[in-house]
């Protein structure tokens, strides 16, 4: 198989977990603004994988980049999440060319910014709360929007979380590696 087509299944397994995480909000608005903690669990393995296929600069774009440009055109992209978005892979990119693109060190430091990539994209409902909440009375059940207002106020829980995501990234690449043995064995 071409590296160009395993890196577009490799980005597009990347949007079927973004769009799952983002399902995950019909359970309770508490599952969408806070399952970012738990999807570095699946985003290492597509993330050590795509690294392994692109050993320079590019494998944190191609990725986070797709789902950019898919949600542009969808009209899912507010300026919050762009600028975050650009950030994350920028953060990632740098981190993954200062440890070397070509070691498994790396890829592991690189995660840990990668990691927060679907807080970027729900990070609307802190960015524009107002927006959000009139946004859910649109398109979700009735009661939805009362339903986000005690998640989005409950800042402290969100902080837990986002510091919970470093321990989780950290072992979503360590599970990766010992599960994608020959990818990983391909890294220094």
């Amino acid at each position: 198989m071409k590296p160009a087509f395993k890196v577009i299944l490799m980005a597009v397994a990347y949007l079927v977990t973004f769009i799952l995480g983002a399902a995950s909000g019909a359970i309770h608005p508490a599952c969408y603004a806070y399952i970012g903690a738990l999807l570095p669990l699946v985003f290492a393995f597509i993330y050590l994988y795509t690294c392994s296929i692109i050993r320079g600069f590019g494998a944190a774009t191609a990725l986070n980049g797709f789902i950019l440009v898919l949600f542009l055109i969808a009209g899912e992209a507010d300026p919050g999440y762009i600028i975050a978005t650009v950030v994350i892979t920028a953060l990632t990119e740098l981190l993954r060319k200062a440890f070397d693109y070509d070691t498994k060190k790396g890829v592991r430091w690189s995660f840990i910014p990668f990691a927060f990539s679907f807080f970027a994209y729900i990070s609307h409902w802190w960015t524009d709360t107002e927006g959000s909440l009139t946004a859910a009375v649109e398109e979700m059940p009735a009661g939805y929007d009362q339903l986000m207002i005690p998640v989005i106020d409950n800042i402290p829980v969100l902080i837990v979380v986002l510091v919970l995501t470093i321990p989780v990234a950290i072992l979503a690449m360590r599970l990766a590696e010992r599960a994608l043995k020959k990818p990983a064995s391909t890294l220094k």
